[in-house]
């Protein structure tokens, strides 16, 4: 059953998969060229201390959204895993903040780099629309100062939204 026609469908299928092939790969090498780039503004991320005292705000679950090259919202860090979403754990202690990430290495952000903690509407692509009733529904991000000077924002989306007014109360 050679028919001219099932031929052409067979060439279009394949001329297909190729140009999808292509795309997946340029998007690859894309992503890889821009954690190359940023991988001089970043350097290295602060090491976790060995010990830290009492939780000042306790732990908050919900989703790591990512962070940003400040103050580009949408200027997502894809430098080592930094660029992943996933489940976390949010804690402030004296010394700074803990985020512990399921399946991915922590962050701590040290109190002295901290410059702001507050909530936007979106970070990194993820945009959670508020209500004027509920200013804080959207998404809390914590800006702050890496070793190497550049400043980042680190996207958190609490599982109780409630929970941001602990996180804000020292920030007014």
């Amino acid at each position: 059953m050679n028919t001219p026609t099932m031929v052409g469908s067979l060439i279009f299928a394949a001329v297909l998969v190729v140009i999808i092939g292509l795309l997946i790969r340029l998007m690859m090498r894309g992503w890889r060229h821009r954690g190359q780039l940023q991988d001089a503004l970043i350097g290295a991320l602060p090491s976790v201390p060995d010990t830290v005292g009492a939780p000042s705000v306790g732990a908050t679950r919900g989703v790591y959204l990512g962070c940003t090259l400040a103050p580009k919202w949408n200027d997502r860090v894809v430098v080592s895993d930094l660029g992943y979403r996933t489940k976390a754990v949010l804690t402030r202690y004296p010394e700074g903040i803990m985020v512990q990430r399921s399946g991915a290495q922590p962050i701590w952000i040290p109190e002295d780099s901290i410059t702001a903690v507050r909530t936007e509407s979106g970070i990194a692509g993820r945009v959670i629309p508020t209500l004027p009733t509920r200013p804080h529904d959207g998404v809390l991000a914590i800006r702050w100062r890496l070793p190497s000077g550049t400043e980042m924002d680190t996207g958190f989306r609490a599982d109780d939204r409630a929970e941001y007014t602990r996180w804000l109360k020292d920030e007014r």
